[in-house]
C-alpha cells in the first residue's frame, strides 16, 4: 500500500483530501446539481474544519469520489456530505463503497460516534429505506432572479404584506406589525437561550427535532452552537413574546458554477404559521439585498404545510421567478 493511503477495498484505494486536490474535485463535479453546487465554495473550509473527514478514492490513482462526514451532536453523530461519484463510475457501487470506508475510518478516529445522519433531495425508495429511516422531510421553494430585480421583487411582497393578501392566520395589520417585529437575533446568549429551550423542537416541530441548517442536520445542543456560529448565519425570530413561534436563518450568499457563475441564497424556515414565514422571507430578502449580484438562485426550506401559501406569496413578479418545482428535503438516519 503506498505511503499516505489509509486503505484499499474493491480495486479503489482511499486518501484524506488536501487542498491541492481541489481541481481534480472539481473535474468530477461538473454536472453535480446541475451547476447548484455548494462544494466549489466550501472545498477549502472542509480542509480545515473541526470534527470533519473528507475522504477520496482513487482507482489507478484517478479520483473517482469523495465523501465527508462531519463529527456533530457532541461526538455522538456523523453526518454525511457531499459524496459524489465521476460520471463514468456511476452505477458500480463506487458510492457504497466509499461510504462505508469513510464510516468505519471515522469510528476509528472517535469511537463515541452511534448515529449516522444525512439529507438528500430526492425519495430514498423502498430499498434504501431498509437501511434508512426518514426522520422528517422539508418542502423546497426555488427562485430565480437577477440581482437587479430583487429590489421590485422586495417591494412586491412588501405591497402583499400591506394589502392583506397575507391572510392566513393574520390580518394586513398583523402582518405589517409582524414584518417590523422580526427580530435580529445578534447576542451569543439570547441565541444560546433560544436554541436551547426544551420546548423549542416542539413549538416550532423542528424537523426530526433538528435545527437543519443548508441541508446539515444538527440537534438543538450546545456543542452545536460552536458550528452554527461559524456559519456566520443571520438569524430572525418573530417578536411577539418571550417564546418565539418562528425561527429562521439565511446563509451568506455564495458562488455557485450555475451558467458560469451564479450567486445561492439559502434560507431556513422553522416554524408553522403561514403568515409569519411570510413576513420572515421578507426580512431575510431585505438585509441580504445589498449582496446579491449577478443571477441569484435562493432555496427556501420549510414545513411542508407552508409551501404552496409560499409559492402563491412570492408569485406575480416579472423578475424572480420559481425555477423548479415542489421537492423535498428527507432528513435521513441509519438503522441499527
Amino acid at each position: 500500500m503506498e505511503a499516505g493511503c489509509l486503505g484499499e477495498k474493491d480495486g479503489l484505494t482511499f486518501w484524506l483530501a488536501r487542498p491541492e486536490d481541489y481541481d481534480d474535485v472539481m473535474a468530477i463535479s461538473e454536472d453535480i446539481y446541475w451547476g447548484d453546487d455548494y462544494l466549489p465554495h466550501r472545498y477549502h473550509t472542509w480542509m480545515t474544519e473541526p470534527n470533519r473527514v473528507v475522504i477520496l478514492a482513487r482507482r489507478e490513482r484517478k479520483l473517482v469520489a469523495l465523501e465527508s462526514g462531519l463529527v456533530v451532536d457532541g461526538g455522538q453523530t456523523v453526518v454525511g456530505e457531499g459524496l459524489r461519484v465521476c460520471p463514468t463510475e456511476r452505477g458500480r457501487g463506487v458510492a457504497g463503497v466509499i461510504q462505508r470506508f469513510i464510516e468505519q475510518y471515522i469510528l476509528q478516529l472517535y469511537p463515541s460516534v452511534r448515529v449516522r445522519r444525512l439529507t438528500r433531495e430526492v425519495n430514498p425508495g423502498p430499498e434504501k429505506l431498509s437501511k434508512f429511516k426518514v426522520l422528517a422531510r422539508r418542502a423546497i421553494l426555488s427562485l430565480r432572479g437577477k440581482a437587479e430585480t430583487f429590489d421590485g421583487f422586495i417591494s412586491h411582497l412588501k405591497a402583499k404584506l400591506n394589502t392583506g393578501e397575507v391572510s392566513d392566520g393574520g390580518s394586513a395589520h398583523d402582518s405589517v406589525e409582524l414584518e417590523s417585529k422580526m427580530i435580529t437575533l445578534m447576542d451569543h446568549h439570547q441565541l444560546k437561550a433560544l436554541l436551547l429551550d426544551p420546548d423549542l423542537p416542539s413549538r416550532l416541530q423542528l424537523p426530526g427535532g433538528a435545527i437543519i441548517q443548508d441541508w446539515q442536520p444538527l440537534q438543538p445542543v450546545e456543542s452545536n452552537l460552536e458550528v452554527l456560529n461559524r456559519r456566520n448565519l443571520t438569524w430572525l425570530v418573530d417578536g411577539c413574546n418571550e417564546k418565539p413561534m418562528f425561527m429562521s436563518f439565511h446563509t451568506p450568499p455564495y458562488p455557485i458554477p450555475l451558467d458560469g457563475g451564479a450567486f445561492r441564497l439559502n434560507i431556513d424556515l422553522f416554524g408553522t404559521i403561514p403568515f409569519l414565514a411570510k413576513a420572515a422571507l421578507t426580512a431575510h430578502l431585505e438585509k441580504v439585498r445589498g449582496e446579491l449580484q449577478g443571477t441569484v438562485i435562493f432555496h427556501v426550506y420549510m414545513h411542508p404545510s407552508l409551501w404552496e401559501g409560499m409559492k402563491q406569496f412570492c408569485e406575480g413578479d416579472e423578475g424572480v421567478k420559481q425555477c423548479k418545482e415542489f421537492w423535498e428535503q428527507f432528513f435521513l438516519e441509519v438503522k441499527g
